[in-house]
């Protein structure tokens, strides 16, 4: 079936509206500060048959650009293998498992079936982090973790709604096995609410081009998705591309961890093999085989951002499947550090292999780390028990026209620290600095961008930290001739002492008491170009402003 330019435009636009409408009702109303606050969250589309993306909104993390489709995939695999209950009309998944297609523990997936006529349509489906998941430490960042049972309570897909009303068996499970249980229910209600939104903004789509027109439609788009890909890497000389990034350690063996990459480019097609990588880990910086392709697609889509988002622009883009390694953890293999994390590393690597074939596109390593850190602990005011999570931004890192951004959100994602104010009006916590880290960025003719400097004091009470961050052994990489980022750095001040964690930026089950700190420097952005070529005027306005 044939359909005019204008009226695909507006079918595209259309999807991505709906995605973007059920992006926005998650976060509306959301209870929890990092989903909305932060939009640590993502919403999309997904086809029938095989969970292909077919729209996903633009205020969505990106590293959900893989796994939801994976996730959606898998339970349509296991629905049709009679492994999970068929659906019906308004039922609702939930699965958090890692191995069928997931990250985290904490990113929890919500699926909801689109029925038109009788049939399923396509699936409706979200990601949002919930604070807490249960597991050994409060916020499920146990950087001592050596099985996934320690971070978390795993769900497998079941429906948590059935015909539209919530199974309080069901819920009343998960509701025994997470801290501060009472106010998941406000997520759990957000996150269903908002696929509802979806269903109600697809239909009234579908009501005004016709069923058949979307669906060429659709199929339109994923196919000129493909087009346009292979397009863009036949920019790409042909030939062979290598890189090397590092893992500061895995949590609990305090040795670094290689993720060796090697890129053959062939006419209109690349291949990622992470073979020769690190094997299997002890601790959390595992990486479940749908995270590491949704960090190898994020890498293409940050290098040819114009594709638009659909499976066809993966089609083009083979990830061999790096059996034996890290990247490819199997149960029991705890995978708290994956999604937020080690995708980043993945994507460092993309992007060191690509930059000198690609310099005007692929920029310097950015900070790569989403700064994971967790309080939990009693609040004796409110007399409630919380859980905080706390993400943050570094340094990009610079590129071929200019220098990288300053405190700019994680390579993985657009979500945004929450608010200093929002996060002391529902946590015991203040804010003693939160500003730039001066000097952080690596050199270059392109200096990379500045990280974030902040310190959080214990206002009252007792509490446990843990962190799960990274690039606190090795810097941003530099591009180029470029100066690699300063290291992420973290301190502890108990009871007027200072205490470097062993593994730099990994620890769990902190003890603070009230007037207790900690402070994070977060990594500038690798530099692109040698110094000396950068232009003069540029370093005296870095020495005037006290960034060297």
């Amino acid at each position: 079936m044939s359909i005019d330019p204008i009226t695909l435009s507006v079918i595209q636009a259309g999807l991505q509206q709906v995605c973007d409408e059920m992006d926005l009702s998650f976060s509306r109303a959301a209870f929890s500060p990092v989903i909305a606050e932060a939009n640590d969250r993502s919403d999309g589309i997904y086809a029938a048959e095989d969970g292909a993306l077919i729209a996903q909104g633009a205020g969505g993390l990106p590293v959900f650009v893989g796994t939801m489709q994976y996730s959606t995939r898998t339970l349509i695999e296991m629905i049709n293998s009679g492994a999970v209950a068929a659906p019906k009309p308004d039922d609702v998944y939930i699965v958090n498992d890692p191995y069928l297609g997931g990250t985290h523990l904490m990113d929890v997936r919500f699926a909801r079936p689109f029925y038109r006529h009788g049939e399923i349509f396509c699936w409706l489906s979200n990601t949002g982090h919930w604070p807490d998941t249960g597991g050994s430490v409060p916020g499920g960042f146990s950087a001592s973790a050596t099985a996934v049972e320690q971070e978390g309570l795993r769900l497998p897909p079941v429906r948590l709604f059935k015909q539209g009303v919530m199974d309080r068996e069901i819920y009343s499970i998960i509701y025994s096995n997470i801290r501060v249980a009472d106010q998941r229910i406000g997520d759990v209600k957000a996150q269903a609410a908002a696929l509802k939104v979806g269903e109600d903004r697809l239909n009234a789509l579908l009501d005004r081009y016709g069923d058949t027109v979307v669906r060429a439609a659709i199929a339109e788009l994923r196919e000129r998705a493909a087009r346009q890909m292979r397009r863009l890497i036949d920019e790409i000389p042909d030939g062979l591309y290598s890189s090397v990034a590092w893992i500061d350690s895995d949590g609990v063996v305090n040795e670094p961890l290689a993720i060796r990459l090697r890129i053959t480019k062939t006419p209109g097609h690349l291949q990622f093999d992470f073979s020769q990588s690190s094997p299997p880990c002890l601790g959390p910086m595992n990486s479940v085989l749908a995270t590491t392709l949704s960090s190898v697609y994020l890498a293409m889509r940050h290098i040819f951002p114009e594709v638009p988002m659909s499976a066809g622009a993966f089609e083009p883009l083979e990830v061999i499947r790096p059996v034996g390694t890290f990247l490819d953890a199997r149960y029991p293999r705890p995978v708290s550090g994956c999604a937020a994390e080690v995708s980043q590393r993945i994507a460092e690597a993309v992007f060191a292999a690509l930059v000198e074939a690609l310099p005007a596109r692929v920029t310097a390593a950015p900070a790569g780390t989403s700064g994971n850190f967790a309080l939990g602990g009693h609040d004796p005011v409110s007399a409630r028990d919380y859980v905080m999570y706390q993400l943050s931004g570094g340094g990009y890192g610079g590129n071929a026209d200019h220098d990288g951004l300053a405190n700019g959100c994680s390579t993985i994602g657009i979500s945004k620290a929450p608010p200093v104010e929002i996060m002391e009006q529902n946590f015991p916590v203040l804010y003693r600095r939160y500003a730039l880290r001066e000097g952080s960025g690596g050199a270059g003719q392109h200096r990379g961008g500045l990280g974030l400097d902040y310190e959080i004091e214990l206002r009252r009470g007792e509490a446990r930290a843990s962190f799960v961050m990274d690039h606190g052994r090795f810097g941003p990489q530099g591009a180029l001739g470029g100066a690699d980022g300063a290291p992420n750095e973290v301190e502890v001040w108990r009871g007027g002492e200072k205490y470097i964690p062993e593994h730099l930026s990994k620890e769990q089950d902190i003890p603070l008491q009230a007037g207790d700190r900690v402070r994070v420097r977060t990594p500038g952005g690798g530099g692109y170009g040698r110094a000396e070529d950068r232009d003069p005027a540029l370093i005296a306005e870095d020495k005037r402003l006290g960034r060297t």
